[in-house]
């Protein structure tokens, strides 16, 4: 069994130390409990459950804490993905949920599997998920102040279980200031993607992911015999051309951990039970 998690880049790697370090120790005691979790529950259970964590965390732009958009509203997405059954689902542009990747889930048992804006708030809203603004005084204050921060945040989760089952999950609070409408990868094919042989989550710039496929290409190369290295490596080559900024986790059918960012400072955390790992 193993997971990994990642808090994603640039505003969610602060320069500041001792937020650093707040990262980090969250990271690590995120990981730690959704292994432990992992014990008893499937791969596509622990996923969500991770996320959930994550999304509930101030420290981390998804769920609360999420950016705020140019018109002053929050809208968030969410993906998850199950490498047994090859199903995917989300959500794009939620808006006033607690927690997308919980929407996400129950999307995943629904014929239309991926729904945005008004239609994803209306099935939450169905589905008993009450209105909860995400919205924290840090982000309206950045909003207000008009100060970017470089906000490229998600976060995601790979897990492979005792079965050898392997499922994602990636959720984000957009990049901050966005157009209205914008999609990001996050709930793409681009930034969250597994089947049997490997799942990979991402974060970034989400039009430098789009462009490149890059979750999807990675399992396809993994898939087609590749190393997870180097799946990596030919993967993350095709992001140079046009200075592609992502950051990348995985783990794959044998049971390898890999991770990698064209721009280091990604924040992520792995744990298998006995070797912890935690940077950022």
């Amino acid at each position: 069994m193993k997971l990994i998690i990642h808090g994603g880049f640039f505003s969610e790697s602060s320069t500041d130390k001792e937020t650093k370090v707040a990262k980090q120790e969250a990271l690590l005691q995120i990981v730690k409990e959704s292994y432990g979790y992992l014990q008893f529950h499937t791969a596509l259970e622990t996923v969500v459950y991770a996320v959930s964590l994550l999304e509930n965390n101030a420290l981390f732009n998804a769920g609360i804490g999420s950016q705020i958009q140019s018109d002053g509203k929050i809208r968030m997405s969410a993906s998850l993905m199950d490498g047994t059954s090859q199903k995917f689902s989300g959500v794009i542009n939620i808006e006033e949920v607690k927690n997308p990747i919980q929407v996400a889930e129950i999307l995943l048992r629904e014929e239309d599997r991926v729904l945005s804006g008004a239609g994803a708030i209306q099935f939450a809203r169905v589905h008993g998920f009450e209105a909860f603004s995400t919205e924290i005084p840090q982000r309206r204050t950045e909003y207000e102040a008009k100060l970017k921060a470089n906000g490229q945040g998600t976060v995601g989760c790979v897990a492979f279980d005792k079965n050898g089952n392997i499922a994602v999950a990636t959720s984000t609070g957009g990049k901050g200031f966005e157009i209205v409408g914008r999609v990001s990868d996050s709930a793409t094919v681009a930034g969250n993607y597994a089947n049997a042989y490997c799942g990979v989550s991402l974060t970034g710039v989400g039009e430098d992911i789009v462009s490149n496929a890059t979750a999807a290409k990675i399992v396809t190369r993994v898939t087609d015999g590749f190393s997870l290295e180097k799946a990596f490596e030919k993967t993350f080559e095709e992001l140079k051309p046009y200075d592609g900024f992502a950051g990348a986790i995985a783990i794959d059918y044998k049971g390898n951990i890999y991770h990698q960012d064209s721009h280091p400072s990604m924040v992520f955390a792995s744990f298998d039970g006995e070797k912890e790992e935690v940077f950022g």
